[in-house]
């Protein structure tokens, strides 16, 4: 008989539950369980229970949040983690946050989203061809994630982008710490990476073979649309929506 899963409580949950999901339902469900951070358990209660006054009528999620889209997407789009009154409260990735509206404008107007707006997990929003994904579940203090937390959160990534395989194509991910984040995973799962490992940047591009039986993967920088970063001008729409148009015609789904 397998092991029994273990408690969510317990450290190791993420590492010895996500290899056991045979798909994205049960993975997110099992996600949504987690207790293995005790400071961003701690901290995302503390969030959902004393609220932002302008949400005071909300009842915030409080729980890790999972991935959101398809399970046949050719693009994963890969972030950082949930805000604490965007995705915490509303329970879906990158909703409910200026970084979210930003990102899902930019999506609607190239055609991988159904509405250019997200508010609530129960919006009617929908997502052609494209899964959002995170390196870390919950929201952490001063959007800091501590690299214990992000590696005890990384069998989740993995375990996600495993199970999108077969139909994924391209990566954009938005912002260094993703990038770093991710090409463990990728390592990890059987993708070969150039040595020196590439660094990030926006509008950089990589391709990774596997030399077996994964398909060829291209990674895509972008900058994150973070509010600071759309104020300076760093990231501005027109660059969001030009990185997630090369995304979509690499990956076949514009045609």
């Amino acid at each position: 008989m397998p092991d029994p899963l273990p408690s969510p409580d317990e450290g190791d949950f993420p590492a010895r539950t996500a290899p056991r999901c045979a798909d994205l339902g049960e993975l997110d469900a099992q996600v949504i369980r987690c207790r293995a951070c005790p400071r961003l358990v701690a901290w995302r209660e503390e969030v959902a229970e004393t609220k932002r006054a302008a949400f005071q009528d909300w009842e915030y999620w409080g729980r890790p949040v999972p991935g959101f889209g398809p399970a046949d997407a050719a693009v994963a789009v890969v972030g950082l983690a949930p805000a604490a009154h965007g995705g915490n409260r509303t329970g879906r990735m990158f909703t409910g946050d200026p970084s979210g509206d930003f990102l899902f404008s930019a999506l609607h107007t190239v055609g991988l989203a159904s509405h250019p707006t997200a508010t609530h997990r129960g919006d009617g929003l929908e997502l052609r061809g494209v899964r959002l994904a995170a390196p870390v579940h919950c929201a952490p203090p001063q959007n800091k994630p501590t690299p214990a937390e992000r590696d005890s959160c990384r069998p989740w990534l993995a375990a996600e982008l495993a199970l999108l395989g077969p139909t994924l194509r391209t990566i954009v991910v938005l912002g260094a710490f993703g990038w770093q984040a991710l090409l463990p995973v990728l390592s990890d799962a059987g993708w070969q990476l150039p040595r020196p490992r590439p660094a990030f940047g926006h509008g950089r591009q990589v391709m990774l073979t596997s030399g077996g039986e994964l398909p060829e993967l291209c990674l895509l920088g972008c900058y994150h649309p973070s509010q600071r970063n759309q104020f300076t001008g760093r990231l501005t729409f027109a660059m969001l929506v030009d990185v997630l148009q090369h995304a979509a015609d690499l990956s076949g789904l514009n045609r």
